[in-house]
């Protein structure tokens, strides 16, 4: 904490992404992940340390036009008990409820997990699976500037994404999932929550008739970021969901998943686990649609 030289918590975004603009910091919310990577050595606080949980209107869940707009500051325990997200996108609640614990939830927030990287994010993979963007904004020309970023082209390497140091991540947006739509989240672990994702799979699609269609599988914790895998979601694409096309999709997952051996699993054992979650996902999506 020594390097702290100034300590700033603005309540507007214009007043953070000012202060950004102006020379290095490091950005504090929940502080859940940043806390353990700094008392371990691992990272550094910069000079000024901006504290954004209290900026107006980054708090928030709204459905408008046809998108969901989930501000970067709502924490996961906002996203599990929302009544929106609940009837729209569930299986970014199923996520919610297998991260960490109570009190974890109530401090981690959507966007502080994004920003962290990490391939075993667990709020990463359903988002993933509604095909989400991230907002970035900075002080540019004397005002507020905003790009969208596709969440699946976000991420560069383990801790690393295509920010740009002056930039902030304000919200996550996707379409409103159609009637159709269906989707489920898996993650390993002995326990439910409390437990970073050996592995981690997400698949969704509309499903009409039988025939899966649009459909995004993401994974987690197999590779240097988490990931789409084109691979199944080609064998999956305009596809009748049937045990033989299940069993195709299974296979397929060796040509996405490249996961490594490290002190949580061997990389054996982690690309078990996708083919096994990717067949249990398939088949409870398919029992519960006969």
């Amino acid at each position: 904490m020594s390097e702290i030289q100034h300590y700033l918590a603005p309540d507007h975004l214009d007043e953070a992404l000012k202060a950004m603009a102006d020379g290095d910091v490091t950005v504090l919310c929940g502080g859940t992940d940043l806390a353990l990577q700094t008392e371990s050595g691992l990272r550094k606080y910069a000079n000024t340390l901006i504290n954004i949980r209290r900026i107006d209107g980054l708090s928030e869940i709204d459905e408008e036009d046809g998108k969901i707009r989930i501000g970067a500051l709502t924490t996961v325990t906002d996203i599990k008990e929302n009544q929106v997200i609940n009837e729209l996108a569930p299986v970014l609640v199923a996520a919610a409820d297998q991260f960490a614990s109570d009190q974890i939830r109530n401090a981690a927030s959507l966007g502080g997990n994004i920003c962290n990287a990490s391939p075993a994010g667990d709020m990463i993979i359903p988002l993933l699976v509604l095909d989400a963007v991230v907002e970035l904004a900075c002080w540019q020309d004397g005002g507020v500037q905003t790009r969208l970023v596709a969440l699946n082209e976000f991420f560069t390497a383990p801790g690393k994404t295509v920010k740009r140091d002056h930039e902030l991540l304000t919200a996550i947006i996707f379409d409103k999932p159609a009637a159709d739509f269906v989707a489920r989240f898996r993650k390993s672990g002995p326990r439910p929550a409390l437990e970073i994702s050996m592995v981690s799979v997400g698949i969704g699609g509309n499903l009409e008739n039988g025939v899966f269609h649009n459909v995004r599988v993401a994974l987690g914790a197999v590779a240097p970021t988490p990931l789409r895998a084109r691979h199944v979601e080609a064998a999956l694409e305009g596809k009748s969901l049937d045990a033989e096309n299940i069993k195709a999709a299974v296979a397929s997952a060796g040509e996405d998943a490249t996961p490594i051996d490290d002190v949580r699993g061997s990389a054996w054992y982690r690309d078990h686990l996708v083919r096994v979650f990717i067949e249990e996902v398939l088949n409870d999506v398919l029992e519960q649609r006969n």
